[in-house]
């Protein structure tokens, strides 16, 4: 276990940095209501539809009410996108057509976007003709001159940003390097889409990437957007014309956004994204204060204490797979679910190491609640995310076993 007098300590160290955090979620907070307020957000709206869905209220008003949050001309927020990389590869296939071609200005992609873009035989991208090509990060940094080299000639229909790390050791993307990177690939003479994927992102800023020049964003509902309560989903928002052609994909052409129903109702939703900013913060503190202990103790982590975040994601080097095998499982043995599982590495689809997951989540993979995930691979970084209560956060630190 870890002394609690450390742990105090750390705290009234991070002070100052939880006073930022709480005014961002403040503003956050009071955004949100503003947009229950605008959107006339009533009783009825909670109620579900079945067949067809024809003019679900509870469904389009909640494309709406995610839309003015992130202040773009449309999105969608459905129960029937089932993860991230379901809402990502919607806007991917919705918006390219064969022929056209992708450029990642921020590397690869996530691992389970992989078959995704170059499966054999699998209806991916590829298969359909389409490319994708990728600038490296430089010095974990967005390549800026590499884009000027590349962007002009390659002349891609979509330029491609993750705003996460993945399973990269760096800090994910601010949205000040979000709007230069905006800035810049539209100073080229790029008029195309520009897409972020936005998982982890959501609520750690003021502003949203929509809101900076982003034309196409995705996540998911049971992250940061979700507040811990969404069962299921995921959101995907933009530019209008953008998001028609990802509703053509999510249903078919001829009906686009015009049905869709959903039998259990949208109350979790609604209830789920009106507390998000909050949850946020407390996911915030606990990567904090984690980061703040770990570094105190030796270990190498990201960002650094001194940094404010830029998701709720924290990564911790153990350079050692027993180390970082006993750190995952005890998260796991501090989770009020399947506490008395013990997390081991395996073959997890969509990835291509061994990975070895703590979620012992009300949510099955929720990573908005405290969890922690792993590739099984030098330097044997540990992910630790989420956290519904900075107190449960907390807890779990104080009976680390290290």
């Amino acid at each position: 276990m870890i002394d609690e007098q450390l742990i105090t300590k750390c705290e009234e160290e991070l002070s100052e940095t939880f006073k930022k955090l709480e005014e961002i979620a403040l503003f956050n907070q009071e955004k949100v209501l503003n947009a229950f307020k605008k959107n006339m957000i009533a009783l009825r709206h909670f109620s579900g539809t079945n067949g067809y869905g024809y003019g679900d209220e509870g469904r389009d008003t909640l494309n709406k009410l995610v839309a003015d949050i992130f202040k773009a001309e449309s999105a969608v927020c459905s129960p029937n996108i089932v993860s991230g990389t379901h809402a990502l590869s919607l806007c991917l296939y919705g918006v390219l057509r064969p022929g056209d071609t992708i450029l990642s200005i921020t590397g690869e992609p996530y691992d389970t976007l992989s078959d995704v873009i170059r499966g054999k035989g699998t209806g991916s991208l590829e298969d359909f003709g389409i490319s994708f090509s990728s600038i490296p990060l430089k010095d974990n940094k967005i390549d800026a001159e590499e884009i000027k080299k590349v962007l002009p000639t390659l002349k891609p229909k979509m330029v491609y940003m993750q705003r996460s790390r993945g399973y990269e050791w760096r800090n994910a993307l601010s949205i000040e390097e979000i709007e230069s990177a905006v800035s810049l690939v539209k100073s080229l003479g790029f008029d195309g889409c520009i897409m972020l994927d936005n998982c982890y992102g959501a609520f750690i800023d003021k502003k949203e990437p929509t809101e900076v020049g982003v034309n196409l964003l995705a996540g998911s509902m049971i992250k940061n957007l979700g507040g811990g309560i969404a069962p299921t989903g995921g959101y995907i928002v933009g530019d209008e014309k953008y998001i028609n052609l990802v509703q053509n994909r999510i249903t078919a052409p001829s009906i686009g956004g015009e049905v869709g129903s959903y039998a259990y109702g949208y109350n979790l939703y609604y209830q789920g994204i009106f507390i998000a900013p909050h949850t946020v913060l407390q996911a915030l503190k606990g990567a904090k204060l984690f980061g703040a202990v770990m570094e105190k103790l030796g270990y190498d982590v990201s960002p650094k204490v001194n940094e404010m975040p830029k998701d709720i994601i924290l990564a911790v080097k153990f350079n050692d797979k027993d180390a970082l095998i006993k750190f995952i499982q005890t998260i796991q043995a501090n989770s009020p679910i399947d506490s008395f599982v013990t997390a081991l590495p395996w073959a997890m689809p969509g990835y291509e190491d061994e990975v070895i997951m703590a979620a012992g989540c009300f949510v099955q993979g929720s990573s908005i609640e405290l969890s922690a995930d792993a590739p099984i691979k030098p330097p044997y970084i540990g992910y630790l995310q989420g956290g519904i209560t900075y107190e449960h956060c907390k807890i779990a630190l104080k009976n680390m076993n290290l």
